[in-house]
């Protein structure tokens, strides 16, 4: 069940669109910003609220690489690797943040803490490797500037 919060802030971006079914993205991000990651539930009452089916809903939600369908940790970790990172680095950094957390992709800290998964890319290949954690950029990424990154996030 959406809370009154959440389709206040959907009914406000519904006002920017020509019908509201268009405001789909945005809905799900609301919900993903409250709640951390968007249930099934959540995606049958965005619909209902669009007037949308359940399944064009999630089609959006599983489009987006940055929606959410299951818990994530409270800090996501995304590793760029597409070729550009792979060829500046990529594969020793994954190595080594993996083995720092103690997972692999598309797994979540038991603290909590990080969920770590791969994008296809950040648009940062002149800089590469880089990652992105929640909405910070980080460029040049190396074993050795990794600890002092992770030293942010609690």
């Amino acid at each position: 069940m959406l809370t009154e919060q959440e389709k206040k802030e959907i009914e406000e971006e519904v006002k920017h669109y020509p019908y509201p079914g268009v405001a789909c993205l945005d809905a799900l991000k609301i919900v993903q910003a409250h709640r951390g990651w968007v249930a099934d539930d959540a995606v049958r009452d965005i619909a209902d609220l669009l007037d949308i089916s359940s399944e064009k809903v999630d089609g959006v939600a599983t489009f987006y690489t940055r929606i959410y369908r299951k818990p994530v940790g409270r800090h996501v970790i995304l590793i760029c690797d597409s070729i550009s990172c792979m060829i500046m680095g990529y594969e020793p950094v994954y190595k080594h943040i993996s083995a720092k957390l103690g997972i692999h992709f598309g797994e979540t800290t038991a603290d909590n803490r990080f969920t770590l998964l791969p994008i296809t890319c950040l648009g940062n290949c002149d800089q590469a490797p880089a990652m992105m954690i929640d909405n910070d950029l980080f460029n040049m990424i190396t074993i050795e500037n990794i600890d002092q990154i992770f030293e942010k996030y609690e």
